[in-house]
């Protein structure tokens, strides 16, 4: 009985053997074991590959992050109220990836590339992994050409390259987020597709930023990718990685893209949560030990191309956020080792009313000033040296000590370069008008103009850049400015203060003498 039973068994696995496997849809099935705040535990798996998506029911997916002997633990990626012990998932067989394509510019969506604004749904035809390798050193070229924030103290003191990693740290609440919008909304009309990837943020906030893009023509060519706060971690942790590989795909076309991380503190905290859910031990300040991993081979991924690849760029701009000006804790110091420069935000300069709050002694770009324009590089080559300078002095005259003339001059000029340096958000200055602002600036053209009315003598400049055509044109043409343009670009700014502010200001207070 028992060899009449084993004969048949092998007859049909010989039957087995012979047929064409390929045409039987073959589907490897596991179970929920346990569920936790966004992670699962599943068992059943056994061929199951690291990042792979994993189908629960109702069409949630989660992600394979733990491959252990017995189960494999999931980090979740969408609603998981409906999910229970017991429950049957199943491997997709392909690794989180996202739709891509400019049928995104203008929209808001989630890392997954689902749709959160009223526009209805994305269709796209072309899907890229969200974890990919960085570009090799044979695939880049040197970073050169400059990316223009619009802001003057970025622009002339810590300039930004295409292709660049500037990291902007700082306390909360000190313009961090302020800095990376006026940067996206100086693109427009510059040919360079921006995305803003907002991490573990409110609802309202988002819709608060996404209204002043709007309102400032800046969504024609920004995406907006967000894991909202109370969306699972696991939609945190995949949003930059996400949002990266988005701009690779128009990187990878010739474009050049702008993106920017809001905030990388929160991602960190996001992994912190999923790594200790899922038991992997913490190390230093309770973070896992591969933590700088995450952020680097994220980072690693901007870069500009080489001509045979495209000569696109993929310039990053990761916020960070510090408790009490601590640069030197963990994750700080982590972003500040990976990335090419940091632009430090100061409570301390913001709470005095200077905008943007940049603590210019601590703020560097170690590429960027090389993709600057020549003739703004030696207008502005010596300002940081001046202003820390002033600063230094500014704190010894606090002291009341009798100052002798040339000390006086140089307080004076510096307040004058605080003054410049401020400047309200949403009203991003043209590269040329900078020029010409720093121009007058250096030249001592400001030096006899009241401190209140700094602000009407770069709106003076401006007006004197924009009616002067051979001084726009000879700089944008050549990079460079003539000796003789100089000299009449500085005949006619003077001849404006002079007539409009100076000579306003001495009548002004003759009047009140009398």
């Amino acid at each position: 009985m028992i060899k009449e039973q084993l004969t048949k068994f092998g007859e049909f696995v010989d039957i087995a053997l012979d047929e064409n496997l390929d045409k039987y849809e073959v589907e490897e099935m596991g179970e929920v074991v346990s569920l936790d705040r966004g992670i699962a535990i599943v068992r059943g798996l056994r061929k199951v590959k690291y990042q792979e998506l994993i189908q629960f029911p109702k069409g949630t997916k989660g992600m394979a992050f733990n491959l252990d002997t017995d189960n494999v633990g999931v980090i979740l990626l969408g609603d998981y109220n409906h999910i229970g012990s017991g429950d049957t998932v199943k491997r997709t067989y392909s690794v989180a990836e996202i739709p891509v394509g400019h049928e995104f510019i203008g929209r808001a969506i989630n890392p997954l590339g689902e749709a959160l604004d009223d526009l209805g749904a994305i269709s796209a035809t072309e899907r890229l992994p969200i974890e990919r390798e960085a570009p090799t050193i044979l695939d880049r070229d040197p970073v050169d050409s400059s990316l223009q924030t619009g802001l003057k103290v970025i622009d002339s003191i810590v300039p930004i390259g295409k292709g660049q990693r500037e990291l902007i740290v700082g306390d909360r609440q000190t313009g961090k987020t302020a800095i990376a919008i006026d940067t996206i909304i100086n693109q427009r009309d510059k040919d360079v597709i921006c995305i803003y990837c907002a991490i573990g943020q409110q609802a309202s906030t988002i819709a608060k930023l996404m209204e002043s893009l709007k309102e400032n023509q800046a969504m024609s060519h920004t995406i907006v990718i967000v894991a909202q706060a109370d969306d699972p971690p696991g939609l945190a942790y995949i949003a930059p990685y996400a949002a990266t590989a988005m701009g690779e795909y128009f990187m990878e076309n010739g474009e050049d893209v702008l993106i920017v991380y809001d905030d990388l503190t929160k991602h960190a905290r996001a992994y912190r949560e999923l790594s200790l859910l899922l038991e992997r031990p913490p190390g230093r300040e309770a973070y896992p030990g591969d933590i700088f991993y995450i952020h680097s081979r994220l980072l690693e991924r901007s870069t500009h191309l080489n001509k045979d690849l495209g000569d696109g760029s993929l310039t990053a701009l990761p916020i960070i956020e510090t408790q009490a000006e601590n640069i030197s804790a963990y994750i700080p110091t982590n972003l500040i080792s990976i990335t090419d420069g940091q632009i430090f935000v100061s409570s301390k300069i913001f709470n005095k009313g200077n905008i943007p709050a940049l603590n210019i002694g601590d703020s560097l770009s170690r590429v960027g000033g090389k993709t600057q324009l020549p003739v703004y590089r030696n207008i502005t080559n010596d300002l940081k040296l001046s202003f820390s300078q002033f600063e230094e002095l500014e704190i010894f005259a606090s002291f009341g000590t009798k100052l002798d003339d040339q000390t006086k001059k140089i307080l004076a000029r510096g307040e004058r370069i605080r003054a410049v340096f401020n400047q309200s958000q949403f009203s991003p200055v043209d590269v040329v008008e900078q020029i010409g602002i720093f121009l007058a600036l250096t030249e001592g053209l400001f030096d006899q103009v009241p401190l209140e009315k700094i602000k009407d003598a770069e709106t003076l400049v401006k007006d004197v850049v924009g009616e002067f055509d051979e001084f726009r044109d000879h700089i944008r043409s050549t990079h460079k400015i003539s000796d003789e343009i100089k000299s009449e670009f500085k005949a006619k700014v003077s001849e404006r203060i002079e007539e409009e502010l100076i000579s306003d200001a001495n009548s002004t207070e003759s009047s009140e003498e009398h």
